[in-house]
């Protein structure tokens, strides 16, 4: 069985004040009539059935989200007590599929992203499933567009072949978010990948790793797994998680796991990750400037807007981020908008509860 995982569990507080904790941001509607989950889901289809599709989530987004795709079998959104990171996330996902079937294959993807070459993107999910076929733990690349230092990076090294027109690279190694000159020689050089964050492995293959890798992590997800089905499931899984740490995939197992290829793709990729990289999917004016919402604009260069019910009116301003929300109003300079997540902290701090 081939399942896809959704990793819908962050908090998104870089997309604040829009991200809350009430609704974060897979759950928000941010480009077109769906939220970033319902995309998610939608570039699935046909590929996966609604019974292969899983998301992996915090107990306060479950009921969120499978109202928001009902055609998911309840079952299949899968309830972490508390965000643990990916690393946490992947694994409880993986005893899941595992109880169902033990020779399954996954693929773990992320309501962050934005992809708009979705048949690119189904095709190279069938290639990866035929390399974790065979044992490898796959991670797809995305081929870079630019000297980006806001990704992480990886070196590919032998080419193993190619399957439908995808080229398969062993994984020489991963590299950090890199300084600008060294992003530049990357992207440059035809050697190296964006780390998308999307991987596919067969089932027992990532369990091995957790456990010759994150011992602790794989014992507590013992724990859990031989309760699947008990009526002390929920219980079980609380008590493990509380000794949970919070770790990612990549640091917990991807930097030193045995057997790693990359498959480079382009597919119309963006992370969502922050207003930045969110004002990418939208077409500026002759000025600019990006408004989303009702506006009304004198004399403005470089500025995106993204509003809400209310009028936003700029006069005379340039190079500045604006998101109206019900009860919160974010204006930064765009060079900035990277320490958004810093007033979240500082609200956080101060015990301002009732805007986080």
């Amino acid at each position: 069985m081939y399942d896809a995982v959704i990793l819908a569990g962050g908090s998104g507080t870089r997309l604040w004040p829009l991200s809350r904790r009430n609704r974060s941001k897979q759950s928000l509607h941010l480009v077109g009539e769906r939220t970033m989950f319902q995309h998610a889901v939608d570039r699935l289809a046909p590929l996966f059935k609604p019974e292969q599709i899983y998301a992996v989530t915090r107990e306060d987004q479950g009921a969120l989200l499978s109202s928001q795709s009902p055609e998911l079998p309840q079952a299949n959104i899968i309830r972490e007590p508390a965000g643990r990171g990916t690393a946490p996330a992947v694994g409880l996902a993986a005893i899941h599929l595992r109880k169902k079937d033990p020779e399954a294959i996954m693929a773990v993807l992320t309501a962050d992203h934005y992809i708009t070459g979705t048949e690119q993107f189904r095709r190279v999910l069938e290639t990866a499933r035929s390399a974790a076929n065979e044992g490898h733990l796959v991670t797809l690349g995305i081929k870079p567009a630019s000297p980006s230092t806001g990704f992480g990076y990886i070196h590919q090294g032998e080419c193993l072949g190619q399957a439908d027109n995808f080229p398969i690279y062993r994984v020489q190694r991963f590299i950090e978010k890199p300084a600008l000159d060294a992003a530049r020689k990357m992207a440059s050089s035809g050697e190296y990948s964006w780390n998308s964050g999307m991987f596919v492995w067969r089932v027992d293959r990532i369990l091995e790793e957790f456990q010759n890798q994150m011992p602790d992590l794989y014992n507590r997800l013992m724990e859990v797994e031989a309760a699947l089905g008990r009526g002390d499931y929920r219980a079980v899984l609380v008590h493990a998680w509380n000794r949970v740490a919070e770790w990612t995939i990549d640091y917990g197992v991807m930097e030193h796991a045995a057997d790693v290829v990359v498959i480079p793709v382009e597919m119309g990729w963006t992370d969502v990750g922050n207003w930045a990289s969110l004002a990418e999917l939208f077409s500026p004016d002759p000025d600019g400037n990006i408004f989303i919402g009702p506006h009304q604009e004198i004399d403005t260069r470089n500025t995106f807007v993204f509003g809400g019910k209310r009028l936003v009116a700029t006069i005379g301003v340039q190079d500045i981020v604006i998101v109206d929300s019900e009860d919160a109003l974010l204006v930064c300079a765009k060079k900035r908008e990277q320490e958004v997540r810093a007033v979240v902290e500082r609200l956080k701090k101060g015990g301002n509860s009732q805007w986080l």
